[in-house]
């Protein structure tokens, strides 16, 4: 299977509920067309099942940043093959704007890293 494109030119809010169709539920995961979508190319820090108070504070930069970037114009949700989705039945997508991943600000900024599988520790 190839790449696919979405171009998106959404206002995105904070999720609150499971009504909301385009909204940023943490720093790597969103809901687009109420498709829930994880960030397939980063790992941000939790904010619900945090492990310290550092990872909480730096997770919610992380979701803060991230509907910032959302919302500074169109982007294109990309997917380049491999799994479709996550064991929580996101789907796998890059979000790109002119040819850079949303997810490379996050991870230069400090409120990301590049996903290898499984989960580390945000804790010092």
């Amino acid at each position: 299977m190839g790449q696919s494109l979405i171009t998106v030119n959404q206002k995105f809010t904070f999720c609150s509920d499971g009504s909301q169709r385009n909204c940023v539920v943490d720093g790597d995961t969103i809901r687009f067309a109420g498709v829930r979508i994880r960030v397939a190319d980063i790992d941000t820090p939790e904010i619900h099942e945090y492990k310290c108070e550092q990872e909480l504070e730096r997770g919610l930069r992380a979701k803060s940043r991230l509907l910032e970037l959302l919302n500074e114009g169109p982007f294109t949700v990309v997917f380049n093959g491999g799994d479709d989705e996550d064991q929580y039945g996101r789907k796998l997508r890059r979000l790109m704007r002119d040819r850079l991943s949303l997810g490379e600000f996050l991870i230069d900024e400090g409120l990301a890293r590049r996903y290898a599988g499984g989960r580390r520790s945000w804790c010092l």
